[in-house]
């Protein structure tokens, strides 16, 4: 079984430099280029359903492939964004200034960051992998999940072991994609990372 993890379309969020957890920035133009462009890339796949965090950006990546494909959206919870607290919505360089300490382990090892009234890294990626698990348990068949970084991220990290600090070791882009394997003898292989062959213009968020 294959299984696609793919990151929502670009936001100004993205390009503007935005701490977004569920702060529910929507797609810009260029998002959906980008998820119409995923979408065409992954026509052919063979997914058959579709799972999706509740955000619009992450909702509308993936009902722009749904379109393309035919294959039905599920809006899963489990797949929904980090939450962070009083950090949402607020530009990375404010939050640098204000909390520097945090920030700085937010940029080394978020695994280690608790901000109040937030999720830690370490909360979602047990969240993440329950949520893949559980629809393992009863589907056989291949699929995509469209979430968010800090969700795919410590998903991926989740299932193949990787030991902390994994957060900054994995790379995510805007609408790219990457594929698992599964099967029930060997359990998880990621075959792909971060495929974007299919994009024109995305910016890269290095922290």
């Amino acid at each position: 079984m294959k299984i696609y993890l793919i990151r929502h379309g670009e936001t100004e969020g993205n390009r503007e430099g935005y701490f977004r957890g569920r702060a529910d920035f929507p797609l810009n133009e260029n998002g959906r280029k980008q998820a119409e462009a995923l979408a065409e890339a992954l026509k052919n796949a063979g997914i058959k359903r579709i799972y999706t965090g509740p955000l619009s950006r992450a909702r509308e990546t993936a009902e722009i492939l749904s379109r393309k494909i035919s294959a039905p959206v599920i809006v899963e919870e489990g797949f929904n964004n980090i939450n962070l607290g009083p950090w949402e919505g607020k530009l990375k360089e404010e939050i640098k200034e204000k909390y520097p300490e945090e920030f700085k382990t937010w940029i080394t090892e978020p695994e280690k960051l608790r901000i109040p009234g937030a999720e830690s890294v370490l909360d979602v990626r047990e969240r993440a992998v329950k949520t893949l698990n559980m629809i393992l348990g009863k589907v056989k068949e291949d699929f995509a999940v469209v979430s968010h970084r800090a969700i795919l991220k410590p998903l991926i990290a989740g299932i193949l072991d990787i030991r902390e600090p994994f957060f900054w070791k994995i790379h995510v882009d805007t609408a790219s994609y990457s594929i698992l394997k599964f099967n029930e003898e060997r359990g998880f292989t990621l075959y792909l990372l971060n495929q974007t062959s299919h994009l024109e213009n995305f910016v890269v968020e290095e922290y």
